[in-house]
């Protein structure tokens, strides 16, 4: 067994050495013998086991007699782990290939191909005064009533409901995915303003009203809020010139968010919304299946049918 964990170990630093590229090619030559069912005459086997002894004598005398004297079993553990360690990291490979991370849909932890765990973080909303956490179990949307929120209707089959802050970066980060998606494949789209950071509450009376005045330019003045920096979101006045660049009389908007429905709305909207769980934005839901955090455009294309 010592000879498969040497070819794969030096098979790896062969690449940047030449040295253990001969080396490899005497454990190929041992293995391909062992797995013909004939004895490894190469000398490789001895001269793997001597230098192995020799590096664990320097540390512990005593555990390199324990390890001489069973040397089989001992190989046969450095097999295992082997095996085990290929298994685990081609699972890991597997799931950030599927879901943006290492340890699964949603999941949080260490990850090699994404060290700074991007593709979970979110900026957390608080809708309620429960003691209870939340988590990505307890997300839900069928219970909302999504006509509340501004929604493009198609035959298409598939649902992408959108939950995010025009100022929450992860939000902004994977809004031209969810665009992208949403023009490719012409799906039933909604998108909800859940203010998370930043002054951004004073956004879901604009959002309500420009829809009202014209269903066409308010996408337009959706994709421009998520485009305009956050300096410029924090200021209502800098938002009204993007409602006059798209056309729409600043005066007709300043009505709507005064008038009593419109108030009335957007609190209804808020509460609706709860229903959901939502703990952090961004929070996509794709055909009924959840995602929270900015993941890569290909794992939400996936879920599309």
């Amino acid at each position: 067994m010592i000879c498969i964990v040497a070819l794969v170990v030096l098979s790896i630093l062969g690449i940047f050495s030449a040295a253990n590229r001969k080396l490899a090619k005497e454990a190929f030559d041992c293995v391909f013998k062992r797995i013909t069912f004939r004895v490894c005459d190469t000398g490789f086997d001895e001269k793997a086991r001597i230098k192995i002894l020799a590096k664990i004598s320097k540390i512990s005398p005593f555990f390199a007699k324990k390890i001489n004297k069973n040397f089989e079993i001992f190989s046969w553990i450095l097999f295992v782990l082997m095996i085990s360690s290929a298994i685990w990291t081609g699972y890991g490979v597997y799931n950030f290939y599927m879901y943006g991370s290492c340890n699964g849909l949603n999941q949080t932890g260490i990850c090699v191909f994404d060290p700074t765990d991007s593709h979970n973080q979110l900026s957390p909303v608080e809708l309620s005064c429960s003691d209870s956490e939340t988590s990505e179990k307890d997300l839900k949307i069928e219970e909302v009533n999504l006509d509340l929120f501004p929604s493009k209707k198609t035959a298409s089959i598939n649902e992408i409901v959108f939950v995010g802050c025009f100022e929450c970066d992860y939000s902004r980060k994977v809004y031209p995915a969810i665009e992208k998606l949403v023009k490719k494949y012409d799906v039933n789209f909604t998108f909800i303003h859940l203010p998370a950071v930043g002054n951004t509450e004073y956004l879901s009376s604009y959002v309500d009203c420009v829809e009202k005045v014209s269903f066409e330019k308010f996408w337009e003045f959706n994709d421009l809020l998520f485009s305009s920096s956050k300096e410029i979101l924090e200021k209502e006045t800098e938002v009204e010139k993007i409602i006059e660049k798209l056309g729409i009389s600043k005066k007709t908007i300043e009505t709507c968010i005064e008038d009593k429905e419109t108030i009335k709305k957007v609190q209804e909207g808020l509460t609706e919304i709860q229903k959901a769980n939502i703990y952090g934005t961004p929070t996509v839901f794709i055909n009924g299946k959840v995602f929270v955090g900015p993941k890569p455009y290909r794992v939400y294309q996936r879920a599309l049918k």
